[in-house]
Formats: C-alpha cells, sequence, structure tokens
C-alpha cells in the first residue's frame, strides 16, 4: 500500500509508523513522503516528523481516537452503496433541512439520525445540510472547530456511518449537503503546521489562524483544501457543499481557491453525471460569488442572505438592536423580500461604512439565495439559545412559515423549527485542553455581559447538560401546538412544489406591501397573494387588485375565521392565508 504526506518542514526525514512498527520515508518532489509498505486493511498508523513526537495523517479518514490519536486506514472502495441509480438532487427549487448530527437525536449518531430520515420525506424537503463532520478533540461541539478535515467525527460514527447516512438520503429521494470549514482549523489537537506552512501569520480570523492560501508553499495548501471537497463529494457521494465563511479565505492571486474550486467541482460533475452544488456563507453581499465564472464571478451556485433572515426575525420579533437596526427602517421588508439584499453598496450604520454590491433582479435568480428564519448561527450564537418558538405565538411562527416558504429564495429550515420545538439550541463545547476550554467559557460570558446579561444567566460551554438541553424531543412532534405547526410546514411546502407561482425564483416579479403600523405583510406571487397579521387584532387588506376578481383561499392559518370579498380579505390576529385568482 503506498502511504504519502506532504511534509516540506522536514529537515531530515519522516518516518511512518504503522502498526508500531517504523519505516523511513523516501522524500519526493515539493515537499511529499512516499512509501509503499504492506498494511492490513484497517491499520494504525502515525507520522514522526524528524524524529519527533507521532502525529496523525493530515489525510487521514479515520480517527478513532480522535486528532490526538493515531490514524486508521479505511477503504472506500468497499463501501456497500445501493444507490447506484441516483441522479443527484436539483438546488434550484429545492427545500434545505439544516441538521446537526449531535443533536437531532438523543444518540446523537449519524445511524440514529437514519431512523428520523421518514420525517424529513413526510415534511417535504429535498436536501438535508449537515453540519461540519470533521474529527475534533472531545465528543460534544458544533463541529467548526474541526481539525481532521479528511475524518467524520468518531462519535457520531465514523465515516462508515457518513455513508450509510448518504445512502439511506438517496434511497429516500433525499440530497445530502455537508457543511466544510476551510477559513480556519480548530486550536486543539491541531498540528498541521509541523508538517508544513498550512497556515500564514498575514491575515487573522476571528476563529483561530488563517490558512496560507496565497503566500509562499500554498499550492499544496490549496490542493489540501480541494481535494478535500473533491472526496465528500466523489468518494461520500454527498450532492453539495456549504462552505463556511468565505469572506474569511484570505486570498489575493488572480484565480482564487473559491473559483479554482469552483471549475474543479463542475469538471467532477461532468465526470460523475449528476449536478453538484457549491453554497457559500458569505458576509460580503456580494452578486458575484454566485456569478458564473465565464461572466466575472466566482461561479458558486448560491449563497446565504443573512439579509432575508434579519428582515423578518425583526419583522416578527421587533427586537433591533445591533446589526438588527437597519432592518427596522421602512422599506427594509419589501427590499430583502425582493432583492435578498438591503446592503446592495449602501450604507450600514452597525459597520459604520457602506456594504455590498446592487443586484440585478433580472439577471440573478432567487433560487441562488438560501433563506431561513432560523439557523445554528441565529438561534446558538444568542445568549441562551432561544429559538423563536420561545417568544412567539404559534400565530406568528405560522406568519414567518408563510413568508419563509413563498420567497423567491432557497428556503432553509433548522432542524426542530417544522414543529416549533421549545428546546434551545445553545453553544455548547468540549475542549479538552483546559486552558482553551477556561477561555472560551470566560469569553462566551465576558461579551454577552457587555450586552446587559447576567454572567449567571449564559450557558456553560463546556457543561455537558449544555449539550443535552440543546438536542431536540421528538416526543413534541405529537403534541399540540407543535403538531399543527407541523402540518402547517407541510402544507406550505407541498403548495409550493404544487403552485408554481410560489416557488417562482425571479425576483423582479416579487411585490410587497408592509404596513408597519398595521402589522399586515402582502407578497404579490404572480396570481397568489400571501397575507400576514402579525396584530393582535382583526384586519380588513385590501389586495392590490381589481375589484372584480374572484379570490379563493388555498391554505389559513385560521381558515374558519378566514375570508375574503372581492379583493379584500379578513385575517383574524397573528394569522396568515394564501390566496388565489379563481380560475
Amino acid at each position: 500500500m503506498k502511504f504519502e504526506v506532504w511534509a516540506p518542514n522536514a529537515t531530515e526525514r519522516v518516518d511512518l509508523v504503522l502498526d508500531n512498527q517504523r519505516h523511513a520515508m523516501a522524500g519526493a518532489e515539493s515537499g511529499w513522503w512516499r512509501i509503499e509498505v504492506d498494511a492490513e486493511p484497517d491499520s494504525s498508523y502515525m507520522f514522526a516528523i524528524d524524529g519527533r513526537d507521532l502525529r496523525p495523517d493530515p489525510r487521514a479518514l479515520r480517527l478513532p481516537d480522535g486528532p490526538e490519536g493515531p490514524s486508521q486506514l479505511f477503504d472506500l472502495a468497499a463501501v456497500p452503496w445501493t444507490d447506484t441509480q441516483w441522479r443527484g438532487a436539483q438546488l434550484p427549487g429545492a427545500v434545505i433541512y439544516e441538521m446537526h448530527v449531535g443533536t437531532f437525536t438523543p444518540e446523537g449518531t449519524l445511524d440514529a439520525a437514519i431512523e428520523r430520515l421518514d420525517h424529513l420525506v413526510g415534511l417535504g424537503v429535498d436536501m438535508v445540510e449537515v453540519m461540519p463532520l470533521a474529527s475534533f478533540p472531545g465528543r460534544h461541539g458544533w463541529g467548526y472547530d474541526g481539525v481532521g478535515l479528511y475524518a467524520v467525527h468518531e462519535p457520531y460514527g465514523g465515516p462508515a456511518a457518513f455513508c450509510r447516512f448518504v445512502d439511506a438520503c438517496h434511497a429516500r429521494g433525499l440530497g445530502v449537503f455537508l457543511d466544510v470549514v476551510y477559513n480556519h482549523l480548530g486550536p486543539s489537537g491541531n498540528h498541521l503546521q509541523e508538517f508544513g506552512p498550512y497556515f500564514t501569520d498575514r491575515y487573522d480570523t476571528p476563529w483561530g489562524q488563517a490558512l496560507n492560501l496565497d503566500g509562499p508553499d500554498s499550492d499544496d495548501v490549496r490542493r489540501f483544501m480541494i481535494d478535500n471537497a473533491l472526496m465528500w463529494l466523489r468518494d461520500f457521494h454527498v450532492d453539495g457543499l456549504r462552505l463556511d465563511a468565505v469572506h474569511a479565505l484570505f486570498d489575493v492571486r488572480a484565480v482564487t481557491l473559491l473559483e479554482e474550486l469552483s471549475a474543479e467541482v463542475s469538471a467532477l460533475s461532468t465526470r460523475l453525471g449528476r449536478p453538484l452544488w457549491l453554497v457559500a456563507e458569505s458576509d460580503r453581499n456580494d452578486p458575484l460569488t454566485v456569478t458564473p465564472r465565464e461572466a466575472g464571478g466566482l461561479g458558486l451556485h448560491a449563497t446565504w442572505a443573512d439579509d432575508v433572515h434579519h428582515g423578518l426575525h425583526v419583522l416578527l420579533t421587533g427586537e433591533t438592536q445591533g446589526y438588527y437596526a437597519d432592518f427596522a427602517a421602512p422599506g427594509s421588508l419589501e427590499k430583502v423580500l425582493g432583492g435578498m439584499f438591503l446592503h446592495a453598496g449602501t450604507y450600514s450604520t452597525f459597520r459604520r461604512r457602506t456594504h455590498g454590491r446592487p443586484l440585478d433582479r433580472t439577471r440573478t435568480s432567487g433560487w441562488r439565495f438560501v433563506v431561513s428564519l432560523q439557523t445554528h448561527d441565529q438561534v446558538g450564537n444568542r445568549a441562551i439559545g432561544d429559538r423563536l418558538s420561545a417568544q412567539l405565538t404559534p400565530g406568528s411562527l405560522a406568519c414567518g412559515a408563510a413568508l419563509l416558504l413563498t420567497s423567491a429564495g432557497t428556503p432553509m429550515l433548522f432542524m426542530g423549527e417544522e414543529w416549533g420545538a421549545s428546546t434551545p439550541w445553545q453553544y455548547f463545547t468540549d475542549h479538552t485542553d483546559s486552558a482553551i476550554a477556561t477561555a472560551v467559557r470566560r469569553g462566551r460570558r465576558d461579551d454577552f455581559a457587555s450586552h446587559g446579561w447576567s454572567r449567571n444567566q449564559v450557558p456553560d460551554p463546556q457543561a455537558e447538560g449544555t449539550a443535552e438541553r440543546s438536542q431536540l424531543d421528538w416526543s413534541e412532534v405529537a403534541l399540540e401546538p407543535q403538531a399543527r405547526i407541523l402540518r402547517w410546514y407541510a402544507d406550505l411546502i407541498r403548495l409550493r412544489r404544487e403552485r408554481p407561482d410560489l416557488g417562482d425564483p425571479r425576483l423582479d416579479r416579487v411585490s410587497v406591501d408592509h404596513d408597519l403600523e398595521g402589522r399586515t405583510v402582502v407578497v404579490y406571487r404572480g396570481d397568489h397573494f400571501v397575507v400576514v397579521n402579525l396584530s393582535g387584532d382583526e384586519r380588513l387588506v385590501k389586495l392590490d387588485v381589481d375589484d372584480t376578481v374572484e379570490l379563493e383561499t388555498i391554505l389559513a392559518w385560521e381558515p374558519a375565521a378566514t375570508s375574503v370579498e372581492g379583493a379584500t380579505v379578513h385575517l383574524p390576529p397573528e394569522s396568515a392565508a394564501i390566496f388565489a385568482l379563481r380560475t
């Protein structure tokens, strides 16, 4: 078997330690070291650079004891796949479901998650977006401090379990996205710098050292990231990748990492004969992120549109602190629902500068923007991890869902949102380094104390109970009002599929009337009208259509109390309804 590792920092030798036997490797070009030696299919191995401490393979497919332990061989060619007829999933028209494996079920494993996939099929979603799986020290965590980027976190079940999960999703017609992090690595168990110049001090990220994407010896660092992305798509049969915080990929090359990755994924898609998708999380509000390479863009397929979340959050909750402040201004909701970006070359008071680039609504399709009411970030980065269900009535939740699931963007749900889960989703960690654990705990509480929270109100990220509280309680699905909210979400997703107007991605066809004082919103979607009443009183809402039209109610949160006469609709308090021209 051939073993190889990129270790240009080695000055004398690199040894392969295979099943406790040491073998000297041969140096090759560009800092690579290689050797061929017999090995059992599940052999354990590590590398020693210049006789120093043993380290796992940076490209290890399995790390059964975590990133501080030995690598273990894993034969991807031996996986018993059953999805040979799978021809991929389409992102245009899809509804995405974001899942954290460790808290999706009480067991916190990929195999346990498989047992809940039929729930997602019944809900009607098209793709499951799995939060990062890369190996990290400890058991609990969000996944954004991964260290072993090629290995699946062992407490979740390791690489074999992820193969089973993807296979099971495909068997049910569900596509799979994987969230990957290429802007930094976690602070603990990270030994890449001993091998080569993976990191640079020329840039800073909020989470750790920046990757060396454009400095000396950066070719193989970029290759490390690109090969990782291609592996998930090709060898693990994943349908798309969500690229975390691409604005923190510091890269001044003429051809950036993202553009290079886009080209390679496009070529792989052609070879495999199925669509492969790249979705960015970007803070830039830049349409060039999703503009094809041929037109001068980066060539990614879609990007998260946090401005839509912010606009909907302010509408529903009335919160206006911090970056929410700009979204309370008149016209903000209309702008984000019809154009995805509030800041599009305009001034951001939170940033105290001009932000974003104008978006041409006639040329850029709405499906290229992933929109949401709740995400892991927007829930978990609140002081106590409270969901919308902790502060909104079921009727208000229904209003938010109606606006989201009839939008021109690609809707994404955060696990449990579909039934108004009462469980929080908090920030939890399991750092094995006590100094890092103490710093994270103190930093979290200091940050929120500066915003008026009592330090004792902020959960301890390192406490096991913090992760346990964040687990979904599946018994709620059968209770009220959760069961009713779940039916509402399923009905909205079904209507989005059955009524083309409600999923039309053409942004220039979206028109919005927002009555701030009356707390009503009307979204015009072709021959369909989405009307929500967030006030505590009944409302008569006159639609901007001819009085002679005949309208029918096709879905209502309170059907018995919802009515329509001519172009005027009657909505009870805190309710939503969808109307259509009668044909």
